[in-house]
């Protein structure tokens, strides 16, 4: 690939992973896997949204592979995995399933973190058999079940069938997004991330979203257009913690708050005032302590349950 797809230097640079695999879904697809801190440790698996790739996660790889196994993968079609013609929720679900197939022992609790269109990921798989086999707890960042053109705030127009035809137009747009440039920065700045962030996490950002194959970005744009996870999120039984930036374009906080109303066990919600979309971008520590809360409240007492058994 021609272009950089991440940042070389700073704390969004993409830690070197303790071994790579590749997970095989149930229609074929090579999903790239990375694994990263010892074996043994409390399993997080992180799951990315559109456009987007394993380095979207990199500073909370780097904080948690200290003490946990942390397993990131790339969506179908994205980073390292090769692209492939089925694009729909279920094809998310069915490459989940695979990746914790693949990375997880029989039995064995994770906790399951999805950004955007990673945590529609988490929410088409709540009903499947291997989610609930492995899933401990979850956390849903920035992201939304359904309606997501509608709700969309990226088009600064009033509510209704204009603005969700613009929005569908910009969104679903075939252009290339080009080389990253200061114009490039302050459009992606604009639409997806909070008026404070720092240069460094819109270059960070900036890389990756522009390293997705146009084709690509295209394809999944019309399955974001048309989602309606509604009825699986009652399905998500599992403890879920939900976190959402106020200044959210893309998933505005309407979602989160929708979500938090559904959600058959949700165990937290956290608004973080003017942060946008790339929530695991601007506040890095704090998502990166949410999941470790959630590893230590339904994960770290199933492990001592364990050994206590053994």
């Amino acid at each position: 690939m021609s272009r950089l797809m991440h940042v070389v230097n700073g704390p969004y640079v993409p830690p070197v992973p303790a071994r790579e695999l590749t997970a095989v879904s149930a229609d074929g697809a090579r999903l790239h896997v990375e694994v990263h801190g010892a074996d043994g440790a409390p399993a997080v698996v992180l799951s990315h949204g559109w456009s987007c790739s394993t380095a979207f996660w990199a500073a909370q790889i780097r904080d948690l592979a200290a003490d946990h196994r942390v397993i990131a993968y790339d969506q179908r079609g994205h980073g390292r995995s090769p692209a492939n013609p089925v694009c729909s929720a279920d094809a998310l679900a069915d490459d989940l399933e695979a990746v914790l197939a693949a990375t997880l022992a029989p039995g064995e609790k994770a906790v399951l973190a999805g950004h955007s269109m990673g945590g529609m990921t988490l929410m088409a798989a709540a009903g499947r058999d291997r989610f609930r086999e492995h899933a401990g707890a979850v956390l849903l960042c920035s992201t939304g079940s359904s309606r997501l053109v509608a709700e969309s705030l990226v088009v600064p127009m009033r509510a209704g069938r204009s603005r969700t035809w613009l929005t569908r137009k910009v969104l679903g747009s075939r252009a290339p997004l080009g080389p990253v440039t200061p114009v490039a920065r302050r459009i992606l700045k604009y639409a997806t991330m909070g008026p404070g962030s720092a240069p460094g996490m819109v270059e960070a950002c900036a890389r990756i979203v522009h390293a997705c194959p146009r084709k690509v970005r295209y394809a999944w744009s019309h399955v974001l257009d048309t989602l309606d996870l509604d009825h699986r999120v009652r399905e998500l039984s599992v403890p879920a913690a939900v976190v959402v930036g106020t200044a959210d374009r893309m998933t505005p906080v309407v979602h989160a708050r929708s979500l938090v109303a559904a959600l058959p066990n949700c165990v937290g919600s956290t608004e973080l005032p003017g942060l946008g979309h790339m929530t695991p971008v601007e506040a890095p520590a704090l998502v990166a302590t949410r999941i470790r809360e959630l590893v230590s409240t339904y994960i770290g007492s199933q492990r001592i349950q364990q050994k206590e058994g053994a």
